[in-house]
């Protein structure tokens, strides 16, 4: 009988681990497209040629529902450690492939990426939170940056320069900069390292990815897609290392000398504890960091175009991108009606499952965000606003709350140079154009910027040097939906960093000045003599 209980008792945690199991998503029918991704109940979050990791488990979770999705066991410092040492011998093979071959590989990750976009657009639905076409088109970008690369594979390169010798040479030689640390968010937890490592790739360098830890698994599978890849062309794994992970290795990648550079994408807090740690080992970052992106509309715009732009700027995504529309200048002659029109525009919004493809209008990343909002909204109300749109939380399973539009506020206003990643619009008035032009740029932010006009000398100053300061600067478009051939970034608390199209490149390689004397002589610059 003892025998037995004994028995019993060591069934038990193997039975208890078997019931937590089944309710994970992963595990039910509905879901068994995730194993397409080769997704399980627990998965590595290390990769380095390899799977492991010896961190804690983490669980990601569905923001539509609040429900365990699947878990993935986080990298030790242990495990950064190794992945670092591995990714630094496997950029000497890689940094020895001729660019245009690298630029051959990368399309090919960009062909893999191609034949799983739809359930990997499934997995950012159900794992971010945003709408299933948002989620492929996310996937999408990570394939146009990789079409992108390879044609610059073959381009890149620096100018020959007249020297000032004779039978003298004066070239640019550019070269990669080593091993690039990728730190995402968990907002765009594909198209933002898409953007980075397709670039940096195809200039020679290795990348040590750390997506957000609330976004695991699509870390997980998007380096699944890329390491067939490299297996297949016999290329070392660890070219594309992966380390999911939470602050202790964000910490350890932005203090290592051996990260080239670093890449981080989030918060303007975080950022700047970043680039103060990297700063402080003369290292090189790229920082995307807030935007408090305005839209200002004058009195002979198009109101045709502005209401569904300032609606997909302010909604899209439930308002968490950076460049999501925060601020909404109307011209005091035209605000009441496009204040009307917006809030009959933002009752159609569809609301719900995100996999849903009649929806438009998904749940927030997770409960935290639902209380930022709700701060939000109340300290607007302390301050003098009024809510005319949205404002609670929607009863229903999951992170849902209602997109919000606020008017009577001023334009200093504290909360309305707070950025809130929620769906609230501060919509503010104004009367001419040189004080609403300076209201764009006296937040901290320089990110994305907006304004609806047909005047053709007003676009010109918004696009001169008297005009918006930001590194996004739009005209009769919205203030989010940027396309891969324009460096995407902006300025002051932003953080200054350019990423993807353009002359992005360069920020991911190190340019040397090379003077070669071909001739049997030795003449010096400027003339000098010295016998």
């Amino acid at each position: 009988m003892l025998g037995l209980r004994r028995a019993v008792a060591a069934l038990r945690p193997a039975v208890a681990s078997a019931a937590a199991m089944s309710t994970l998503l992963v595990s039910q029918p509905r879901y068994a497209w995730l194993r397409e991704l080769g997704l399980q109940e627990e998965n590595s979050g290390v990769y380095n040629g390899l799977w492991g990791g010896g961190g804690q488990v983490v669980t990601t979770y569905c923001p539509a529902t609040n429900e365990p999705i699947a878990s993935v066991r986080q990298a030790s410092l242990e495990d950064y450690e190794e992945t670092v040492k591995k990714a630094k011998e496997a950029w000497k093979v890689w940094a020895d492939i001729p660019a245009p071959k690298r630029g051959e590989i990368v399309r090919q990750i960009g062909d893999a990426l191609r034949q799983k976009i739809k359930v990997l657009g499934s997995l950012v639905s159900l794992e971010m939170g945003k709408i299933f076409v948002e989620g492929v088109g996310e996937v999408q970008e990570y394939v146009d940056v990789c079409d992108y690369a390879v044609g610059l594979s073959r381009m890149i390169g620096g100018p020959i320069l007249p020297s000032e010798r004779p039978g003298h040479a004066l070239i640019e030689q550019w070269n990669p900069v080593g091993l690039v640390g990728i730190i995402t968010a968990f907002n765009f937890p594909v198209a933002v390292y898409g953007w980075n490592s397709a670039i940096a790739m195809i200039c020679g360098n290795a990348c040590l990815w750390k997506g957000a830890p609330t976004t695991s698994l699509t870390s997980v599978a998007v380096t699944k897609i890329i390491a067939k890849v490299l297996e297949d062309n016999k290329v070392p794994g660890a070219i594309c290392s992966l380390v999911c992970g939470g602050a202790d290795i964000g910490t350890a990648m932005a203090r290592d000398e051996r990260m080239d550079l670093l890449s981080f994408t989030g918060s303007t807090k975080v950022g700047k504890q970043v680039a103060l740690m990297v700063q402080e080992r003369f290292g090189r970052s790229l920082l995307e960091l807030g935007g408090n992106n305005a839209i200002i509309v004058f009195e002979d715009a198009d109101l045709n175009l502005v209401i569904p732009s300032a609606l997909f700027a302010a909604v899209g995504t439930a308002g968490q991108r950076c460049t999501t529309a925060r601020r909404l200048f109307l011209h005091e002659s035209i605000h009441d009606e496009v204040v009307a029109k917006l809030a009959q525009a933002y009752a159609q919004v569809r609301i719900g499952d995100p996999w849903d493809p009649d929806t438009l209008y998904g749940p927030l990343h997770t409960k935290e965000a639902v209380k930022m909002f709700l701060d939000a909204v109340e300290q607007a109300k302390q301050q003098g606003g009024s809510v005319v749109y949205g404002g609670k939380v929607i009863n229903r399973p999951g992170n849902y709350v209602e997109p919000t539009i606020v008017t009577g506020l001023p334009h200093n206003a504290p909360i309305v140079h707070t950025e809130t990643f929620a769906p609230i619009l501060y919509v503010l008035k104004f009367k001419e154009e040189e004080e609403v032009f300076a209201w764009n740029n006296e937040v901290n932010q320089g990110l994305s910027s907006s304004i609806f006009t047909k005047d053709l000398g007003r676009i010109f100053r918004w696009l001169g040097p008297k005009g918006s300061d930001c590194g996004i600067v739009n005209v009769n478009i919205p203030t989010s939906g940027a396309e891969i051939g324009g460096a995407f970034g902006g300025e002051k608390h932003t953080g200054g960093g350019r990423e993807s199209g353009s002359d992005s490149w360069k920020l991911y390689m190190r340019r040397s000045t090379c003077t070669i004397n071909y001739s049997k002589d030795l003449p010096l610059a400027q003339g000098i003599k010295f016998q």
